[in-house]
């Protein structure tokens, strides 16, 4: 009461008073800010992963283009304002389940095959390679890791274009190897590594790391190369299923066998 008789009675006591009074409500407001920006990060995260999709999917490299010398037929594929029949599709999913520590790692992801998962299909992330879906349910599937002593990815040098393939021996998870990398390549430490364009699962380029050490073997004449991931798989939250429309095709092709005697 005394100080609203006070600030009343004085012009000084009351411009004081209010002055005082707007900053403690600023702080206040300040901090009830900050705490509905931090709860709202999960939402913020989930609509960062939509748009990135929604963009990733726009990429000229996710098209190709048709083949002018055949005649066009009509074709259910997604097709460009260039013509460009789509080849790679993006599809946000959340992560759920994550091991790291075992020489057989998985990830589990919240969509499944009533949101378009199936088998075969890429897993990726902003920073890099994740690995490839196993098994799929309705609204679950489950990825097989990079860092699964099984997981065999096709790679190259970016600079080079040497191939050779990415494995992981099963003990640190921030380092794979890859092997059968002909000695005559260049390869020196920091070189970047992605996936190469053998590879039916992932599209080419993706990045998966880079060049930390290069060993010979001395009995062959390739040489293996350990490479630090860029995916932080300690961090996982948002990731990307990559459906590749050719994938039964190609596989198919590959796998068939020579029925020629």
């Amino acid at each position: 009461m005394c100080i609203v008789l006070l600030s009343n009675s004085s012009k000084t006591h009351q411009a004081f008073f209010a002055a005082y009074t707007n900053e403690v409500t600023g702080k206040i407001d300040r901090q009830y800010d900050n705490w509905i920006e931090y709860f709202s990060l999960k939402k913020v995260n989930k609509q960062l992963s939509d748009e990135n999709a929604r963009l990733r999917n726009l990429l000229a490299s996710n098209f190709l283009s048709a083949d002018s010398s055949k005649k066009i037929m009509i074709d259910s594929s997604i097709r460009d304002t260039l013509n460009r029949v789509r080849k790679y599709t993006y599809l946000p999913a959340k992560v759920v389940g994550n091991s790291l520590y075992l020489r057989a790692n998985y990830l589990q992801l919240e969509r499944g095959s009533l949101q378009g998962v199936t088998k075969g299909m890429s897993v990726v992330s902003p920073e890099g390679i994740v690995g490839v879906v196993v098994e799929v349910s309705d609204n679950y599937c489950k990825v097989m890791s990079l860092l699964h002593s099984n997981t065999r990815v096709s790679a190259m040098m970016q600079k080079s274009k040497s191939s050779g393939d990415i494995e992981w021996d099963g003990s640190d998870p921030h380092f794979v190897t890859m092997k059968k990398v002909s000695k005559s390549a260049a390869v020196a430490i920091g070189d970047t590594v992605v996936t190469s364009t053998y590879s039916a699962n992932f599209p080419s380029n993706i990045l998966i790391g880079t060049v930390a050490e290069v060993k010979a073997e001395p009995s062959s004449s390739f040489n293996n190369i350990k490479v630090k991931v860029t995916t932080n798989f300690f961090s996982l939250q948002y990731v990307y299923l990559v459906e590749n429309i050719r994938y039964v095709e190609q596989t198919t092709l590959a796998n068939k066998k020579d029925n020629k005697e």
